[in-house]
């Protein structure tokens, strides 16, 4: 019988500041921790701190910095820290990163979540602009309609629900 190797210290760190991320509230979306988003790529111990590696959702996010202070100020607050953090804007975030419990919490906050392998649709769309099917998050009909581009920010477009008439959000693929 093979006993596996007790968790190191820098492990035990590593897993601390993960539960700790997941309590990273994202600015735009409250509901959504940084982990629910996708942006945490990496937790990395270092011998004198701790990095996260986050890639923003777009390079133009005006959240990365708040974010980025968020991180920072719940490491060093649960005690995991000293903490820093390192952008990686490559391979560029996708939502098809988003977790299941992120798309489920959108959902319930009554945005509409966008739907997976955003990259292959996103080609897809620059050759043939099909009308996307973006289910209501309320009732649930894909009798909807885009009513702007641009929700209340740039990575949101402004849907309304044919059937029960109600306006909502649609988190775009990206």
């Amino acid at each position: 019988m093979t006993r596996e190797p007790a968790a190191t210290e820098r492990d035990l760190r590593v897993q601390h500041a993960w539960r700790v991320l997941h309590g990273v509230l994202d600015p735009e979306v409250p509901v959504l921790s940084v982990c629910d988003l996708g942006i945490v790529r990496d937790v990395v111990a270092h011998e004198h701190d701790l990095e996260v590696v986050l890639t923003p959702t777009y390079s133009g996010c005006p959240a990365t910095e708040v974010i980025e202070k968020a991180v920072i100020d719940a490491m060093n607050g649960a005690g995991v820290g000293p903490a820093r953090v390192t952008l990686r804007r490559a391979p560029p975030w996708t939502t098809d990163w988003i977790s299941d419990e992120g798309r489920r919490k959108l959902r319930d906050y009554g945005i509409a979540p966008p739907s997976g392998a955003a990259a292959v649709q996103q080609a897809q769309r620059v050759r043939v602009i099909p009308r996307e099917r973006v289910e209501c998050p309320r009732c649930g009909s894909v009798d909807t309609e885009r009513l702007s581009a641009f929700g209340s920010t740039a990575c949101k477009a402004l849907y309304r629900c044919i059937e029960c008439r109600e306006p909502f959000e649609h988190f775009k693929p990206i």
